[in-house]
C-alpha cells in the first residue's frame, strides 16, 4: 500500500455566496454558530465558496468588507468597514463583501479524458477517476480535473475563482466517483446553495476495518489537526459540526463493506469519522487504515493503492429546470478486484462469501 499525502477535501466548503442578484458583485453573509468567535478571515473563508483565506485577508485589507451595525434612532441600519482580519465576530453578525468579478481561469486546458455521465448548458456530472486532483494547487499544477474541464468546456463558470472554475464541491485525490460541476454562474450559485442547505444527497461505498452495524450515526465536529496541518480531527478546539450515517453494511471476518451517507461536507469527513470510532477505511494511510499485520484471508487489501472509498450516488435539483436528478457511478475496477480477491479468499477459509452473505 502507498502513503496518501493529498490534502484535497471530500467536499469544498459548501456555504454559498448569498445576497445580490446575478450581475452584482456584492454578497451578504451571516456569521452562524459554527463561525462564531472565529477570526474574521477564517470565518469568511468558510462562508464564501471558492475563496481562500489569503484572498479574504486581501479583501479585508483593501476595504471590501463591511459589518452591519445596529439601527440608529431613525431606524436606519448602518455599517462599518472591517479593518482587522483577526477580529472575532459573534453569531448573527451580517457582513457585506464586495467580491471581484469572475475572471478567466489561470489554469491551462489539457486534453484529458473524462467519464461524463450527463451534460447540458448549465452542468456536467462526471465520474472522477481515483488519482485525479480536482483543481490546481501546490504540487499539482497540471493534470487536474479543472485542466480537463477547461479543454472540454470553453465557458466554464468563473465564480469559483481563477484556479477553481465551476467547482462546487470536490473529492479527495484518492476518492473516485460522482461529481457535479457548474458550467454557468447561475448554476454555480444555485448548486452552492443546495449544498449549503443540505438539499444534496451524497452516498459513498467504503470498505472499513472491523464490524459496524447498519444505522450507525456518527455526529462529531471536525477541525484542522493542530499537530498535522494536512489532517483533520474530531478533537480540534475549533471545529464545525459534521454528521455521517451508515446506511447499509455487509460483514466479513475482520472488515465491513458499507454505504455511507454524509449530511454535511467537511474536509475528509468520512475518513475522519470512521477512524474516530475505530473503523478506519482500508488503505487509508493518513487515518490509520493500514495495519502492520493483515490476516491471511485479507491479504488482498495489501494491494490497495488508495483508500477504499467511492462516491457512488449523488442526488440534487437541476439548477434551472428544478427537477430532481439522481446519478450513480459503479465501483471502479481496482476496488472490484479487491472485493473479488477477498471473496475467493474468504470462501477458501470457510466463511460466508460476498455473494452469499
Amino acid at each position: 500500500m502507498h502513503e496518501h499525502d493529498d490534502d484535497e477535501d471530500e467536499y469544498e466548503p459548501d456555504e454559498p455566496v448569498d445576497g445580490e442578484p446575478e450581475g452584482s458583485r456584492l454578497a451578504s453573509v451571516e456569521i452562524g454558530e459554527d463561525e462564531a468567535n472565529q477570526r474574521a478571515d477564517q470565518a469568511l473563508a468558510s462562508l464564501l465558496s471558492g475563496m481562500s483565506r489569503s484572498q479574504v485577508q486581501r479583501l479585508i485589507k483593501e476595504g471590501h468588507v463591511r459589518v452591519a451595525t445596529s439601527a440608529d434612532a431613525a431606524g436606519e441600519v448602518g455599517s462599518r468597514p472591517l479593518t482587522r482580519t483577526s477580529e472575532m465576530l459573534p453569531a448573527g453578525t451580517v457582513l457585506t463583501v464586495e467580491l471581484p468579478e469572475p475572471v478567466a481561469s489561470e489554469a491551462l486546458p489539457e486534453d484529458i479524458p473524462l467519464d461524463i455521465l450527463f451534460e447540458d448548458e448549465h452542468i456536467i456530472v462526471l465520474n472522477k477517476a481515483a488519482g485525479m486532483v480536482v483543481h490546481p494547487a501546490a504540487g499539482h499544477a497540471t493534470g487536474t480535473l479543472v485542466n480537463a474541464l477547461l479543454h472540454h468546456v470553453k465557458d466554464l463558470s468563473g465564480v469559483g475563482g481563477t484556479m477553481r472554475p465551476g467547482i462546487v464541491h470536490r473529492l479527495d485525490k484518492g476518492t473516485s466517483g460522482v461529481m457535479v460541476v457548474a458550467k454557468s454562474d447561475v448554476a454555480h450559485q444555485e448548486l452552492a446553495r443546495q449544498f449549503h442547505d443540505r438539499e444534496v444527497e451524497k452516498e459513498y461505498v467504503a470498505l472499513i476495518w472491523g464490524l459496524v452495524h447498519n444505522g450507525r450515526r456518527i455526529e462529531a465536529p471536525i477541525g484542522r489537526d493542530p499537530h498535522a496541518r494536512q489532517k483533520m480531527t474530531t478533537r480540534a478546539r475549533r471545529a464545525r459540526s459534521a454528521v455521517t450515517r451508515i446506511t447499509w453494511a455487509l460483514h466479513l471476518p475482520g472488515v465491513s463493506l458499507v454505504r455511507v451517507a454524509i449530511h454535511t461536507g467537511r474536509t475528509h469527513q468520512i475518513r475522519v469519522h470512521l477512524s474516530s470510532i475505530g473503523h478506519p477505511i482500508c488503505g487509508d494511510a493518513t487515518y490509520g487504515g493500514i495495519p502492520r499485520r493483515i490476516a491471511p484471508h485479507l491479504k488482498a487489501l495489501s494491494s490497495l493503492q488508495r483508500p477504499f472509498l467511492h462516491a457512488e450516488r449523488l442526488v440534487f435539483t437541476h439548477p434551472t429546470e428544478r427537477r430532481r436528478m439522481e446519478f450513480e457511478a459503479p465501483l471502479p475496477e481496482d476496488l472490484n478486484q479487491v472485493l473479488a480477491q477477498l471473496d475467493a479468499a474468504v470462501a477458501k477459509f470457510g466463511y460466508k462469501t460476498l455473494q452469499n452473505p
